[in-house]
């Protein structure tokens, strides 16, 4: 973990959606230094699935020797981001550093993404980053820190990135193209900085998103805290900067990264955005020693002579099937296969006992998965992982994004337990 310097003592901080996760743990790092944190969040009454309110939030800074003024504020509304504003100059006498760290997310292509959606993602990301810094940038120039920090990517124009949810990476990269422009905007005034996780971060969202036990493939928020931390501590002139938070921690010495891990030694999920050369990445993916997903005693069940790939995973699924891993993932799913031995499976993983078999399921599929029937048996023996193969785009997905990523979670707690 990176020690505080104290350096951030007296300094004004305003995080967009600090009420929880990312934005709530860079808040109480600055605290522990003795920052004044405006939490500038929508979430003023509890939330039914997602814990936390500004209010809850702002008696944690207090307690970890900051201060706190929270604010009720939607990024998508420019007056309300106007108002916390001028609050927070008004009890703190400026600001010092801006994160925009609010963000809306959905994984879906082209033709399953709702308009309402869309518009959400552009205007949380993109606009309401873009308003936010807006609002600021005239207190900031005042300041001698002065830092503007967005919780976006680096810009990676490999197609992969556009291909399986095009308005989230349109939107996310509308935050990146803020740091790109601000930067060379304000520089020697203002210093615009991006940071990205390298690995997926456990949040109350993901959460939501993957279900419990999504968590032990996750870093802690701190990792992130941290190195924002370690970006506030820089000069002005560092900036214009995509900062991923494991490569600036190993330059503050840190080489232990085992400490931010939810689950030590655990498999972590690669963040969005982050690859290297096509190649590298595939290989990385399909790892010729990895341990299949889906085992039978001890040993791997043998194919039986005879049989097709597809249909013999299927056979092993089925023979691994059991109330617990029905009444743990509660879904149906369609594999839409392509190339030899492929057409339409389904696994049911919501009927009593579970099942398995060729065609459409009995009712309706709550995701649907679309690969070759290579990479389909690759997933399920192991040697790729179904959060890599989307990622890549080997594996398109159609339904429940939530639930798509319980049967990464499942196959990863049969490894586990097999």
């Amino acid at each position: 973990m990176l020690p505080n310097t104290g350096r951030l003592a007296g300094c004004t901080l305003f995080i967009t959606g600090a009420s929880r996760g990312i934005g709530k743990a860079i808040a109480l790092k600055a605290a522990k230094d003795g920052a004044n944190i405006v939490i500038a969040a929508k979430t003023a009454q509890v939330h039914p699935k997602l814990p936390g309110t500004i209010y809850t939030a702002a008696e944690e800074i207090e307690a970890a020797g900051g201060k706190a003024l929270p604010c009720v504020v939607d990024v998508r509304d420019e007056q309300q981001i106007r108002d916390a504003v001028e609050k927070a100059v008004e009890k703190f006498g400026g600001i010092d550093i801006l994160v925009n760290n609010a963000s809306a997310i959905a994984l879906s292509s082209t033709l399953d993404t709702p308009t309402k959606k869309v518009d959400l993602m552009m205007n949380v990301n993109t606009r309401g980053t873009y308003l936010t810094s807006k609002a600021c940038i005239p207190h900031l120039k005042k300041s001698k820190i002065a830092h503007i920090l967005n919780l976006s990517p680096p810009l990676n124009l490999n197609p992969l990135w556009f291909k399986q949810h095009c308005a989230y990476t349109i939107a996310k990269y509308g935050m990146s193209m803020c740091v790109l422009g601000m930067a060379e905007e304000f520089k020697g005034e203002i210093a615009v900085n991006a940071l990205w996780p390298k690995t997926a971060i456990h949040t109350a969202a993901m959460d939501m998103l993957g279900g419990t036990g999504i968590e032990s493939q996750c870093r802690k928020v701190d990792i992130i805290a941290d190195a924002a931390y370690s970006i506030f501590k820089r000069q002005k002139n560092f900036t214009g900067n995509f900062i991923i938070d494991e490569n600036i921690l190993r330059e503050e010495g840190i080489k232990n990264f085992d400490v931010y891990a939810v689950k030590p030694g655990h498999p972590l999920i690669p963040d969005f955005f982050i690859d290297e050369l096509p190649d590298a990445v595939n290989k990385k993916m399909e790892t010729p020693d990895a341990a299949p997903a889906f085992k039978e005693g001890k040993q791997v069940p043998q194919p039986k002579a005879g049989s097709r790939p597809v249909e013999e995973t299927f056979r092993i699924v089925k023979e691994t099937l059991s109330e617990d891993v029905v009444k743990a993932t509660q879904a149906v799913y369609q594999f839409d296969l392509s190339g030899d031995d492929g057409g339409t499976w389904f696994l049911d993983l919501k009927s009593k006992g579970g099942n398995v078999g060729r065609g459409e399921p009995l009712d309706r599929a709550d995701v649907v998965m679309s690969m070759s029937t290579e990479d389909f048996v690759k997933m399920f023996s192991g040697k790729l992982k179904p959060t890599m193969a989307f990622m890549s785009g080997k594996l398109k997905i159609k339904g429940n994004m939530a639930l798509a990523i319980k049967l990464d979670k499942l196959m990863t707690q049969m490894n586990a337990r097999l």
